[in-house]
């Protein structure tokens, strides 16, 4: 039952993030991981085995377990990104302010 849920949730997933994609809110190069992300699980729902074999090489007892495993890892690693996304704009911001601001006062403060 569990597996039947994850592989229900992950095409519901994957077929709302293609749309948002369609429709412009999300940037296709962000959309990578996600879809990655979705088709591992559906993959892992799909072949209970192959779960079966990781939980037991993690020696996890209860294998639906490692679909969570996974969805968490894969959900640090692209905090992991944004946090550098967001660190390059912060310093390109600062960046930018400073050379808008060295402009004004080079034009006299006047505005273009």
């Amino acid at each position: 039952m569990v597996y039947i849920l994850s592989i229900m949730a992950s095409i519901l997933f994957l077929c709302y993030l293609l749309y948002i994609v369609k429709k412009g809110k999300l940037d296709e190069r962000h959309s990578i991981f996600w879809i990655i992300f979705s088709l591992v699980i559906i993959l892992l729902s799909l072949i209970p085995d192959l779960t079966e074999y990781i939980a037991k090489k993690l020696n996890i007892y209860y294998a639906p377990s490692v679909l969570f495993l996974f969805g968490i890892l894969f959900i640090i690693g692209y905090l992991i990104h944004l946090s550098i996304v967001c660190t390059k704009q912060n310093k390109m911001i600062i960046r930018l302010t400073q050379e808008l601001a060295i402009e004004q006062k080079n034009n006299g403060g006047k505005q273009k």
